[in-house]
């Protein structure tokens, strides 16, 4: 299974945000979209970085409420982890495991073409481990 295999189901489509931005801007763009993370897009869909909820929540806990009228460029993670279409479910769950992050930007000649979370891998791998085990049922009876 790979991460084509993954937009290819749950589509392609990306929420993305200017850098210049404030995070109450991304935070009410967050709630608004029932989203975890935000890309953030600069230059026709470059990515600049990627800010989560953790990302706001950690800067809000470090300088309370006036946190949030910072920029969006000053909190966010710049040096973003990518994934391309060929990664497997498996190498993209490493990659999430070993940075200890739920969100990852699928990149196509430079450009944000998707974005994955960790529910997204998870939910196919368990379709994967189902299908296995029905193909397995499925042998043993006709054994």
């Amino acid at each position: 299974m790979t991460v084509k295999a993954i937009l290819d189901s749950k589509g392609r489509d990306v929420v993305t945000i200017a850098p210049d931005k404030s995070l109450a801007e991304a935070a009410q763009l967050l709630a608004g979209r029932g989203i975890g993370a935000v890309v953030v897009t600069s230059d026709g869909g470059r990515i600049a970085g990627i800010l989560s909820e953790r990302d706001i929540v950690r800067v809000v806990g470090q300088d309370g409420a006036a946190a949030l009228k910072q920029p969006i460029s000053s909190v966010m993670t710049a040096k973003v982890q990518r994934c391309e279409e060929h990664h497997t479910v498996n190498e993209v769950m490493q990659i999430m495991t070993q940075g200890r992050f739920r969100h990852l930007p699928v990149e196509h000649d430079g450009r944000i073409a998707g974005i994955i979370s960790i529910g997204d891998v998870v939910k196919k791998r368990i379709e994967e481990v189902e299908r296995e085990a029905e193909d397995i049922r499925s042998y043993i009876a006709t054994a």
